[in-house]
């Protein structure tokens, strides 16, 4: 068993107990990940070397997984987006589905519950492409089949957010 579920994320049953400065900090940093402590700290009401230590111990217990430069996949001449759902025998994650992911194209990979057994997140430079990647998903042993959804527009992309910033409405849906 252990095997099988070695390269599975745990979640963390212990959570890191955050005030609202460090929710403010992450908030600030999730929308801008370069900015100086000394701006950071301004945003938040405290001085550069709190912002500091508070950022270092948020690294340290795992809430801060990093800081990531948000590129753009059509800038990067890879314009199409798409999910693909596999169905797989069994479990769906193997060691050779695993090596899936050192393909450039592989953004996320997620095991599911549900009709598939595992999700990619792909960025291709074009149909051709996306289907070069997925002969080598139907490759793999124990693959069933595919589906794929190609992205025709990104509505909302955002990282993990740190709190919620505003109250939700009654009805969120309109009339």
């Amino acid at each position: 068993m252990a095997k099988e579920t070695k390269d599975v994320r745990r979640s963390k049953r212990d959570a890191v107990q955050l005030d609202p400065f460090d929710r403010r900090i992450l908030g600030a940093l999730a929308v801008d990940a370069m900015q100086s402590y000394a701006s950071l700290g301004e945003k938040v009401s405290l001085s550069p070397p709190a912002v500091h230590e508070r950022v270092k111990r948020l690294r340290r217990s795992g809430v801060m997984k990093g800081a990531h430069a948000a590129l753009d996949g059509a800038s990067l001449g890879k314009p199409l987006l798409a999910f693909v759902h596999v169905e797989a025998a069994g479990w769906g994650k193997s060691e050779r589905l695993m090596r899936i992911c050192r393909f450039p194209e592989v953004e996320e990979m997620h095991s599911v519950a549900g009709d598939a057994s595992v999700i990619f997140k792909v960025r291709t430079e074009s149909p051709v492409a996306l289907e070069a990647f997925l002969s080598q998903i139907h490759a793999v042993p124990g693959v069933t089949g595919t589906r794929s959804y190609v992205v025709l527009s990104t509505y909302l992309e955002r990282p993990v957010q740190a709190d919620l910033t505003e109250e939700w409405p009654e009805n969120p849906l309109p009339a």
